[in-house]
């Protein structure tokens, strides 16, 4: 590929972490921030992996779909389940024929299941290799609680320890973000109560003095992400900025990163973090929901050159796929922003504030239309 080509291709999409609560009306918010920044009638790829060694994997993904399908019909996703299920087997994340459905979509969810199994079967799979592939060419990913755990650089084994009672460690993960050159873990369930008064089960059922002794077991120079639930990180690669939203907040947890500016002490106060990293001479921060915050918090987000790290084949059904199903253009952050002012606007009755934001919105060379289901963008066609 010369450098021409690579240069026009698109950014890499949004990457969006729920803690927990895909479904609930929190999850609908989410999904909702994430479709907004979509094509029209987007393709959604629904991959079955996490759950594929339980009878009613079908039924655990299609949970997911009809709650789409549902709660966000008035952005009309076309909704496809991509069954890649276990190896050696008839729906294999190995088929082309069964992950075909990832290189033409917009939107590709993976959540509920196992996380170690969903290492086992995806590892350097053709069904990972499309997912990096579609996402490096526009696509958005969203992952929930156990794929959330999988794409960690290290996976908890969460059931193993929690259920089973093995002892603690960890198992490699699909390690997502390696390609950009980021070495993250991410722990969903960050503020699980279900245990009530008698059992801690926060830091994803491991509870605080177990997870303390799991960090002490992990490499430096890497970062943790406790995410609560009903809430998801949303990193958004084009403007190297992120956000949470939901019902919690998101904890970052640098090792072998001291810390040099300030510190919001107040936040950490009685939770132990700090001395939790302290202990791998690294730092905490912590982001509520609403707030937004810079990707090189988390670390340098350095997008990969073209298909590296792909396979030859897998890079250019990728690229094929584009130039058959051309992503149409999409509003930029600083558009969307104003749009929800505009909207706030409208909701106070502020007739002139929100014309001023449609103008400024026009000058930037997008139309919005209100509709029954809420305003649209539309690019204005430049004059020939």
């Amino acid at each position: 590929m010369d450098a021409e080509t690579t240069k026009n291709l698109p950014a890499p999409g949004l990457m969006v972490l729920f803690g927990s609560g895909e479904t609930s009306p929190s999850g609908q918010k989410i999904f909702d921030y994430i479709f907004r920044r979509l094509p029209d009638s987007p393709r959604v790829a629904l991959l079955e992996t996490p759950a594929g060694f339980e009878l009613n994997s079908e039924r655990v993904i299609g949970r997911v779909g009809e709650f789409i399908a549902h709660h966000l019909q008035n952005y009309r996703p076309r909704i496809q389940v991509v069954p890649a299920r276990k190896r050696g087997t008839d729906f294999s994340p190995d088929s082309a024929e069964i992950i075909e459905p990832l290189y033409t979509a917009d939107l590709i969810f993976m959540g509920p299941g196992s996380p170690t199994y969903a290492v086992r079967q995806l590892k350097d799979s053709l069904a990972w290799q499309a997912l990096q592939a579609r996402h490096r060419l526009g696509a958005a990913l969203a992952f929930a609680s156990a794929a959330v755990v999988a794409i960690s650089a290290y996976a908890l084994p969460v059931y193993e320890i929690y259920k089973v009672g093995e002892e603690l460690h960890w198992k490699p993960g699909l390690d997502l973000f390696s390609q950009y050159g980021l070495s993250l873990v991410f722990i969903p369930h960050w503020n699980n109560n279900e245990g009530g008064e008698e059992l801690d089960t926060s830091r994803c059922f491991m509870g605080k003095s177990r997870f303390a002794q799991l960090v002490e077991m992990l490499p430096d120079n890497l970062t943790l992400l406790g995410i609560d639930e009903k809430t998801a990180l949303v990193i958004e690669p084009q403007n190297g900025v992120c956000q949470v939203i939901g019902a919690g907040g998101v904890t970052l947890i640098h090792t072998g990163v001291p810390h040099e500016g300030a510190i919001d002490e107040a936040r950490l106060s009685g939770t132990g973090l700090a001395e939790l990293a302290g202990k791998r001479r690294g730092h905490v921060h912590q982001f509520r929901s609403g707030e937004s915050f810079l990707l090189e918090r988390i670390g340098s987000f350095r997008p990969p050159v073209a298909g590296s790290g792909l396979t030859e084949a897998v890079w250019r059904r990728a690229l094929q796929a584009l130039e058959e199903h051309p992503q149409a253009p999409l509003p930029p952050a600083e558009v969307l922003a104003l749009v929800e002012e505009r909207q706030a606007a409208r909701s106070r009755k502020d007739w002139a504030a929100a014309d001023a934001f449609r103008q400024r919105i026009l000058a930037l060379g997008w139309q919005v239309k209100d509709t029954p289901s809420g305003p649209e963008l539309e690019p204005i066609e430049p004059h020939r």
